[in-house]
């Protein structure tokens, strides 16, 4: 009997383990800095809040619906993005990035666990922030698609994560500045994904590059699923459409993490090869 598949099984185990490590220590990390984790989620509720409280000042109950989607999607994304983004600035504070460049694992294997981790935090938060707003407004989602509302946000992570591999080189090669810039990429995708407004309102030099945004697909077919634009949707009889309709997001955001995620690693080694050549991983920033 052939031992082949018993080897590959038991590297596949151990690559596991090791990306299961480094979600164990992401978690102990985010337990220990427990405060500002409090912190700043308390200003995203009240920021959610601030912006959703402005549909129901217009007394337009869709428009309402439509930023709290707005809300949800962008505190899942964004959090996503920026946790794997400024990893190597939560390594270089704790000074651990040596350690972890030296460990006997592969970068896909390290980056792994640091996305896994990322993608539970980013759901544990959305799911607090989505509780905290229902004390400022109803929610009736009567009709809505919510499963392939969530197929979405799973599909759409995948090109996330890829964004947050290549915004995570930032850090790596600029320990004073790097965590600035993973922060202004973060908010070039807020601005050109029409998170809370229609992408045809930007001016028209920057309605093009709404295209290259994940966002931008996320958030149009999650529209269509929760009702959103359809004639005759209403909160209490929302006119969700099905995962069949949205088949052509799904499709280019499956494309775009098929692409982002193999490419943001492969700028990521770069990077490491060029701040390990330079002496980079020496500065604590």
């Amino acid at each position: 009997m052939s031992t082949i598949p018993v080897r590959l099984q038991t590297g596949l185990w151990r690559k596991m383990r090791s990306a299961g490590a480094f979600v164990f220590r992401d978690f102990h990390l985010t337990r220990r800095y427990a405060s500002w984790v409090v912190v700043f989620l308390f200003y995203s509720i009240v920021n959610s809040a601030t912006i959703v409280l402005i549909g129901v000042a217009a007394g337009d109950s869709m428009q309402t619906l439509n930023l709290i989607l707005g809300v949800l999607m962008w505190s899942f994304l964004a959090v996503l993005f920026g946790e794997i983004a400024n990893s190597i600035s939560y390594e270089r504070w704790e000074g651990t990035i040596e350690y972890t460049f030296m460990a006997p694992v592969s970068r896909l294997t390290h980056l792994a666990g640091v996305s896994l981790f990322s993608g539970a935090y980013a759901l544990i938060r959305v799911i607090i922030v989505l509780f905290a707003l229902v004390a400022f407004v109803s929610l009736d989602l009567t009709g809505a698609n919510v499963l392939g509302i969530l197929v979405v946000l799973l599909v759409g992570s995948l090109s996330f994560m890829g964004l947050g591999l290549m915004a995570a080189v930032l850090p790596l090669m600029s320990p004073e500045h790097g965590a600035q810039g993973t922060n202004i990429v973060q908010a070039l995708l807020l601005l050109i994904s029409g998170v809370y407004y229609p992408i045809d309102i930007l001016p028209a030099w920057l309605q093009p590059f709404s295209v290259i945004s994940p966002a931008t697909y996320a958030l149009n077919a999650s529209r269509k699923l929760l009702g959103i634009g359809i004639e005759g949707s209403e909160p209490g009889q929302l006119a969700g459409q099905s995962i069949a309709s949205v088949l052509p997001e799904l499709g280019i955001l499956l494309l775009f993490g098929m692409v982002f995620i193999p490419l943001g690693l492969f700028i990521f080694s770069k990077a490491e090869y060029w701040a390990k050549q330079t002496g980079k991983l020496k500065r604590s920033g």
